[in-house]
This record gives structure tokens, sequence and C-alpha cells, in this order.
């Protein structure tokens, strides 16, 4: 976890300069790193950082629906069965083909988690290029509102529906990658 958070301090906080708290000045956490999150984070050699997502319950305080409501023009999709994912975040420290790798590699097990668990979408809020980027990924990803600016930004907010096929679409699409290092997930429903 700590691996993680250092990170996301580093590519959130030192990379980005997104406007969000260190702790001691190493890692990065806000209000929503809480027991209720849930963490996938990809490991190398055991316990070395290379990418990682957040998951928020969506019925229950989460980004989107507490800070970003208005980004959707209809009705925000919530419910057990959709988490929020939040702070996806590479390593730094990677090539870029071993970054490529790694986010493949989150990608595949995000909807694998979804579809061993029961989850039917995921949402989130994503600054326009990423948006493109994710909506090219193979699965059924649709924008819930227009473009909106937030700063410098222009920020989306977007819902990511998981069905039976989407590891299929994946492949299609060259995003799949089968995990090759470790995978632990973290939270309320996790082990690790």
């Amino acid at each position: 976890m700590r691996a993680m958070f250092r990170a996301r301090k580093e590519v959130f906080i030192d990379l980005l300069q997104w406007d969000v708290p260190a702790l001691a000045g190493e890692y990065e956490l806000d209000q929503f790193d809480n027991p209720d999150a849930e963490y996938l984070i990809l490991l190398a050699d055991g316990c070395t950082h290379r990418a990682s997502a957040r998951l928020l319950k969506t019925d229950r305080p989460h980004l989107l629906g507490d800070l970003y409501p208005h980004l959707c023009a209809g009705p925000l999709p919530t419910g057990p069965t959709i988490r929020e994912i939040t702070r996806f975040c590479l390593d730094r420290h990677q090539r870029a083909d071993e970054r490529r790798s790694a986010r493949n590699q989150l990608v595949t097990a995000l909807v694998e988690y979804a579809l061993e668990t029961g989850l039917t979408g995921y949402t989130g809020v994503a600054e326009l290029a990423w948006f493109e980027q994710v909506r090219r990924f193979g699965w059924a990803c649709e924008a819930l509102g227009q473009p909106m600016q937030h700063g410098a930004d222009l920020l989306t907010a977007l819902h990511i529906r998981i069905e039976p096929d989407t590891l299929d679409r994946l492949r299609g699409a060259g995003t799949y990658e089968a995990l090759t290092h470790a995978l632990a997930t973290t939270g309320s429903e996790g082990g690790q």
C-alpha cells in the first residue's frame, strides 16, 4: 500500500501537478482512501508497484457523485454493482513498453475483477485526452455529459459497462494482456 501511495504522489502531485494533499510529503491520499475503498495493485517482485487503481463504491461518497455531479447530463450510474475507478496510476520508473504492458494488465484485471465479483460497470472522471484513450481500450465506454472546464483541464464523466464479451472486446482492441506479475486486491471485499 505504501508503494502505491508513493507512486500516486509521484504521478499525480509531482508529474501532473494536482493540488491534492501529500501525507508526510511522500504519499498521496485523500478523504476517499478510507475503509470502504478497494484497490487493485499490480506488483513486480512481490512488492514493487507497477500499476494500481482505487475503486470506490458508488452507493457511498465518491468523487463523481460528491465533487463532480455537474459533469453528468442525466442520472449518475450508482449502486452496489457499480464502482468508480479513481487514481489509475502507472509507476513512472518503468520504460514506456513496461508502462503500456502494466496499463493493459490493469485494464484486463479491472474487467476480470468485475466479472468475478458481479460488478456491471465502472464510472469515473477523466481529463478529455485520457477519456479518449480509455474509450479505445475496447470496452463499452461512454461519456455521461459534455466535457467541462475545470481549471486548466477539460473533464468528462464516463461510464464503462462490463458485459460477458468485454474481455473479447479488449482482445479485439489489442488491450487484453494476461497478468505476468502479482495482483493484490485490498479493501472491504478483497483479500491481500
